[in-house]
């Protein structure tokens, strides 16, 4: 049995969906259970029962802090070790990513699945492509604004990456102990502003940090995490490409460019 953890997450979503449609069956794993997804708490280790359960795809539990987020991919890790899971697909961050601010969480899962004793496979995800328009900000009659400058961006699409982990999912064994850097077709600010139609504005990094520092709603860790993509991008770090998403898919990646431009409207 496959199950997929996050999914209600969209990454989590997408992933069950494609493997669906691979005709594989596949379970969810959620704090908040329904039809076909389980109660996996993450914060509540006695929920994180995986009995049964033959390839666990592990999506990262982000979205809080370093030791938070660790806490909870050793908790699930724990689990997968007492219920005697045959295979574990980790959703990681890309191998150009070591810049920036929420990657140590990454790498240390990364160091904890490899020294579980458990079949493994690691998913080295690049950034979305969604992530990337969402990122951007209307400007009324200037246009755009973005902190990216002239910076690329190897954005990807996520239901190429959650396509890829169903591929994975499917045949475990076949990808066992490997790691494979999920990255797309670099996209800059100005492409997605021109795909609009609008023109592109920089923004300095200091001005982008204040507008997050004073934006509503963002939580303590997200302004500095924010802000190390923006200055990766900016100079240079997220652009490099890799021919491992299109092996996995068995055909080109999506063009992220018309998905970062939908995100952005």
């Amino acid at each position: 049995m496959i199950l997929v953890t996050g999914a209600n997450g969209n990454l989590g979503k997408a992933t069950r969906a494609a493997l669906h449609a691979r005709g594989e069956t596949a379970l969810g794993g959620s704090r908040t259970p329904s039809e076909g997804i389980r109660l996996l708490d993450f914060d509540t280790p006695a929920t994180l029962d995986l009995s049964g359960v033959t390839t666990l795809v592990l999506v990262s539990a982000g979205y809080a802090e370093d030791d938070v987020v660790i806490r909870r991919h050793s908790a699930a890790l724990d689990a997968a070790v007492r219920a005697g899971v045959g295979h574990v697909v980790y959703t990681s961050l890309t191998t150009a990513g070591d810049h920036l601010g929420f990657a140590l969480a990454h790498r240390a899962t990364e160091g904890l699945l490899r020294a579980s004793g458990l079949p493994w496979t690691i998913l080295r995800n690049g950034l979305y492509a969604e992530l990337f328009g969402a990122l951007l900000a209307p400007a009324g009659d200037i246009g755009v604004d973005s902190p990216f400058g002239d910076g690329a961006l190897a954005a990807v699409a996520r239901d190429d990456l959650a396509e890829a982990a169903a591929v994975v999912a499917a045949d475990p064994a076949a990808h066992r102990d490997r790691v494979y850097d999920l990255v797309g077709t670099p996209i800059t600010a100005a492409q997605v502003a021109a795909e609009l139609g609008a023109p592109h504005r920089t923004l300095d990094l200091a001005e982008y940090r204040r507008r997050l520092l004073e934006a509503p709603g963002l939580l303590p860790f997200q302004p500095p995490m924010l802000a190390s993509i923006a200055s990766a991008v900016r100079h240079g770090f997220l652009a490099a490409t890799a021919p491992d998403l299109a092996e996995l898919l068995g055909r080109e990646p999506l063009d992220p460019l018309p998905i970062a431009a939908a995100a952005a409207k």
